[in-house]
């Protein structure tokens, strides 16, 4: 009797654990289709460069991570500039909201608030006295091929959002 009362207890256990997992993962279905590993060029300020860049769940599935690294090569006017960041996107409540944060090789840290278009993902910091604002956009033109984009808003004009990087990436796995 022990042993059905015990079995009956782990399997309502496994079931239980097996439901909050698919809730869990579901969190995450408007960015399914940037998961994998994507490598692509662009342009913008910096000149013309290629990169690649990783999207993967971590924690048992409470957080995405991005791991990119975008090559620029030296030009007449310019030097050679390679750049790594990280960004963990994650649920900070239980409202089904999502935030990000970014840091970089060049000292930087951002943080954003995440939003969700027709097929793009938008990333968006906040406003903040006396400095610039950001927004990063991933859209999916299929799957295989996405365009993303990075936009900068000065102090005094933070609505305001002007092109810095834009590219198209690839799906490599």
């Amino acid at each position: 009797m022990k042993k059905v009362k015990l079995l009956s207890v782990l399997c309502i256990f496994l079931i239980s654990q097996a439901v909050w997992g698919q809730q869990a993962m579901k969190q995450w279905d408007k960015w399914n289709f940037l998961v994998g590993e994507w490598a692509g060029e662009g342009n913008g300020q910096p000149g013309k460069g290629e990169g690649k860049f990783t999207f993967g769940f971590d924690l048992d599935g409470n957080i995405l991570v991005r791991k990119s690294s975008t090559h620029f090569p030296a030009t007449a006017t310019s030097k050679e500039i390679n750049h790594d960041d990280l960004l963990i996107i994650y649920q900070p409540g239980n409202d089904g909201s999502q935030e990000a944060i970014y840091f970089d090789n060049e000292g930087h840290t951002i943080k954003y608030k995440v939003s969700f278009n027709d097929k793009s993902v938008v990333l968006t910091s906040g406003i903040s006295a006396g400095e610039m604002r950001f927004r990063y956009t991933y859209t999916q033109l299929d799957p295989k091929t996405i365009i993303s984009s990075f936009e900068m808003a000065s102090p005094q004009a933070p609505e305001d959002f002007k092109m810095y990087l834009s590219g198209k990436s690839f799906k490599v796995k």
